[in-house]
């Protein structure tokens, strides 16, 4: 899901990393599915700057 608003709101995956304060490959962890690697704040930061929608923000939780 965060790939699909990455690419729906331009980023590249360099881009949104820089905006994110976090390392692409991070990124791509986190997008492969793999959150256990993300601190929540990463995770924060990540969905603040794509600007998740409340209705997609809970089906994200609900992953």
């Amino acid at each position: 899901m965060i790939r699909e608003y990455r690419i729906k709101k331009g980023y590249t995956l360099e881009e949104l990393a820089e905006k994110c304060d976090i390392s692409w490959r991070n990124l791509q962890r986190i997008e492969n599915g793999k959150y256990n690697v993300a601190k929540f704040e990463t995770i924060k930061k990540i969905l603040l700057v794509l600007e998740f929608s409340d209705k997609d923000l809970v089906k994200f939780m609900k992953i």
